[in-house]
């Protein structure tokens, strides 16, 4: 039921987007009326269904309409949402949604295509360029790596070139072949095969590799010759020294292939990603020496403008380039006699790019470079990106539809976000925002606030209206945050048992930098964005640490090798406290599983319990079912019609493939016979529908599993369904799986806990519940260190590392370290003075 008492009555509806009876996800049959023209703020506690209202009704609403109006063929082109469910929407202009995604992973797509201030530098050198005497004029797509006009031909615009050598891919040379010396070559059966082909060949594979003839080495590792041999399985070298002297019927023929034409192949052509990352630890990337790693042919990097290549210009920060560029907007350049359209084009591009330009150092985003490829930015780095190519784009009458835009800001940096956002405003679009950073609430037009809590007890509107009227609706958790005064945060800092001291640390825009954090207590890094927070954190610190530890970082990385950036060179050393640090764990935004097999419960362990749980049950029992039959990845307990899927693929011709539920197991994922098995009358297909505060209820009795969904809840993570595929999981509710999987298997301190904006995504009433939890894990003997932009969080942690002062070459040093009182004081940090108001 909708509650509407709270609705402004206006008797004028036309500058009005009117919503009857929607009812995606969790919203309960919903109307609503929003103002067109304004600054639209939705707010409420994660999983409320602010989302579902501003992106899966009023975006795909307003997509949909756009697309009903394109030829079928053409709507194959767009990622099209679901039609919502809704009866009725009125007054809803064309709209552009800005929404929190990773960039495609792929180092081809940069900060320049994004903004498409790469072409109008292309623009610029092809047209306006300076050319060596002779050169003949090349078109804008010969300075683009990314074309066969452009392309350096060496490395086909990559910048690097990749190969193997001998001690890359036999990293122990005092192993025989049989012990595996070529580590390169495949595991298991396909290995072994290949050391039966040497073995027919005569090569002998139990001596030592450094004992092996150099001829040999090389044409077991790099020959492109592929020989097909009698293979004698099992046999000893001598019984196949016999078998081939009596032309005894080998097992089968063998095809022999050289290590490196293994990696090489495997690297080019598998599917899995596993098989891809396995083989490229055998394989080194050195610059090329062609373009000197700069990607591009050599009469593209001839041409100079203000001094330099297309590529040096590429790789300014974007301030710089700025100011590189401006000269060229005012002055009045002599003709040139033999081309005297070159200064009226090189002051109009000039033009363009600096106004371009102008916006996204307003955004605080100067530091970027053109070339920073979109993997390496964080979703709130390139959602302003886009927020930027809008604001210059001048449309109007557009819904702008934006996910947090504050997510990864400083408040300095929040408040050239609200500036961006009046342009918009002021050019007559409409800003519909999902936020909840207060400094952007309290700037909007009209406010609606969804609740009152998440999940099933969410999907209400408790208030539509202008920002004043939200302190009178009692049920709004976002009102307390919004209008009371003393949510001040009194905290006495722990005193650190020890500390951590890195010196001398080099990455990125961080220069010979040392840092101590301390130990046994929660510490918060923050600056301002592109200051080197994260440089310093989520990559130096954790690196030196796992180093120190002989552990290496698990990369969930599926990219390909080659679209990887050059590894950073990590200079910096510990010089005291690692005594004190038994394990590291990094709680990152990165997702839980890229696949929908993988969830919640999955990936949480909870699942494990459940299902010996349901194999525990007396029927289970009598038909002998083990826990195995309750996995949906298992043959025997999923629908063999979707393979445990839940969906089938439905080809339409000239329109997207749609998923539908499959008909046979109707989306439950399993076959009948698992789902007559019944705990507590729940079968396992209705306990992954189950939210984990249902759970919590249906699980009372079950200590183990109620512990896990306890800790789920105390993270905010009550309204998620236990199912829910890992593919629709937003980057901090991956993170607080992640956090809520560590907190169930806390062990006896030493652990050091490294948190990246823990709060994205995170209301103000489910912030404080996540500090406790990080408080819990310093109670129990452990370290927090969090990069976190929440001032509440800053308040009530115990020490507080400001980077700065400035970003990109402005930033990288310590302004000041210190408990957030000491900050709060410090007349030269951007922090002090928004940490200072939430102090007592």
């Amino acid at each position: 039921m909708s509650d509407k008492s709270n609705q402004p009555v206006r008797s004028d509806r036309s500058g009005f987007v009117q919503v009857r009876g929607a009812r995606e996800h969790n919203l309960k049959n919903v109307d609503l009326q929003i103002p067109r023209d304004a600054l639209v703020v939705f707010t409420g506690v994660s999983g409320s269904g602010k989302s579902s209202l501003a992106f899966g009704t009023l975006y795909a609403e307003a997509q949909r309409r756009y697309l009903e109006s394109v030829s079928p063929y053409a709507r194959r082109l767009f990622h099209q949402m679901p039609v919502p469910e809704v009866d009725e929407i009125d007054g809803l202009p064309p709209a552009v949604a800005l929404q929190q995604q990773r960039g495609t992973p792929t180092t081809r797509s940069s900060v320049g295509s994004v903004t498409t201030l790469s072409n109008l530098l292309r623009m610029l050198y092809s047209r306006a360029g300076d050319y060596p005497p002779g050169q003949s004029i090349i078109y804008a797509e010969a300075f683009s790596p990314n074309t066969a006009e452009g392309a350096c031909p060496q490395c086909h615009g990559l910048g690097r070139i990749y190969d193997v050598t001998e001690q890359s891919m036999v990293p122990d040379d005092t192993l025989t072949i049989r012990e595996r010396a070529v580590a390169a070559w495949p595991t298991a059966w396909q290995g072994q095969n290949l050391r039966d082909i040497l073995t027919t060949l005569g090569y002998d594979v139990d001596k030592p590799w450094k004992e092996l003839s150099k001829k040999d080495r090389q044409w077991i590792l790099f020959t492109h010759e592929q020989p097909v041999v009698p293979v004698y399985a099992g046999y000893t070298p001598a019984e196949v020294k016999a078998a081939l002297k009596r032309k005894e019927e080998p097992s089968y023929m063998g095809t022999f292939t050289s290590a490196k034409r293994y990696v090489m192949h495997t690297f080019a052509n598998t599917q899995s990603a596993m098989m891809k990352k396995r083989v490229t630890q055998y394989m080194l990337s050195t610059a090329c020496p062609v373009c000197d790693g700069r990607r591009l042919r050599k009469e593209s990097l001839s041409v100079k403008f203000a001094g330099l290549d297309i590529t040096e210009m590429s790789r300014l920060p974007l301030a710089r380039l700025y100011s590189t560029i401006q000269p060229y907007v005012v002055k009045k350049t002599t003709p040139d006699h033999d081309h005297p359209e070159k200064a009226i084009v090189t002051q109009r591009i000039a033009t363009d790019l600096t106004a371009r330009l102008e916006v996204l150092m307003e955004l605080g985003l100067g530091y970027l470079t053109l070339e920073r490829s979109t993997p390496t930015l964080s979703p709130g780095e390139l959602q302003r990106l886009r927020l930027a190519t809008q604001v210059r784009s001048n449309l109007f009458g557009v819904v702008y539809v934006l996910d947090e835009p504050s997510a990864g800001l400083h408040p300095a940096d929040t408040e050239a976000l609200l500036r961006a956002l009046d342009r918009l405003k002021s050019g007559g679009n409409s800003l519909f925002v999902v936020e909840h950073q207060l400094d952007v609430i309290r700037h909007a037009d009209w406010i609606v606030d969804v609740g009152p809590a998440a999940g099933e007890h969410g999907g209400q509107i408790l208030y539509s209206g202008p920002p004043q009227g939200l302190s009178a609706i009692p049920d709004s958790l976002t009102r307390k945050y919004l209008f009371e005064e003393n949510t001040a945060i009194s905290h006495t800092p722990r005193t650190p048992r020890a500390w951590l001291q890195l010196k001398d640390v080099t990455r990125n825009n961080l220069q010979q930098l040392s840092a101590d954090f301390p130990l046994g207590v929660f510490t918060t890094v923050t600056g301002i964005s592109g200051s080197g927070k994260s440089s310093l954190v989520s990559q130096a610190l954790v690196e030196l640490v796992l180093q120190r530890l002989g552990q290496h970082r698990n990369e969930e990385d599926e990219t390909d090798l080659l679209e990887q950036e050059a590894p950073a060179t990590l200079e910096g050393y510990i010089a005291t406290g690692m005594e004190h640090i038994k394990r590291l764990v990094l709680v990152d935004q990165q997702p839980i599983g890229r696949t929908p097999r993988s969830n919640l419960a999955t990936y949480t362990g909870l699942f494990d319990h459940v299902r010996k749980l349901f194999a525990s049950t007396k029927q289970a029992k009598a038909r002998k079912y083990d826990a195995g039959r309750f996995s949906f990845n298992i043959a025997k307990g999923r629908c063999e019609n979707c393979n445990g899927e839940g969906f089938v693929m439905v080809e339409l011709l000239f329109l997207p493939s749609v998923y539908a539920p499959c008909p046979v197991c109707e989306g439950s994922r399993y076959n009948a016979k698992t789902l007559e098995i019944k705990y507590r009358e729940h079968s396992i297909a209705d306990v992954l529908q189950m939210t984990v505060n249902d759970a919590y209820a249906f699980f009372s009795e079950e200590p183990t599993i109620h512990h896990s969904l306890h800790v789920l809840k105390e993270v905010g993570l009550g309204y998620l369904r236990l199912g829910q595929p890992a593919t629709e999981l937003s980057g901090g509710e991956a993170q607080r799986i992640k956090l809520a999987t560590e907190l169930q298997r806390m062990g006896r301190g030493n652990a050091l806990y490294v948190l990246d904006e823990p709060t994205t995504g995170l209301h103000p009433a489910d912030v404080e519940k996540l500090m406790s939890q990080l408080n819990r894990l310093v109670d129990a003997g452990n370290t927090v260190i969090a990069v976190e932009h929440n001032m509440r969080v800053l308040a009530g942690s115990d020490w507080v590392i400001d980077i700065g002062p400035g970003a990109g070459e402005e930033g990288g040093k310590v302004v000041i370290a210190g408990t957030p009182a000491d900050v709060a004081r410090h007349s030269k940090s951007r922090t002090a003075a928004y940490l200072a108001r939430h102090l007592k």
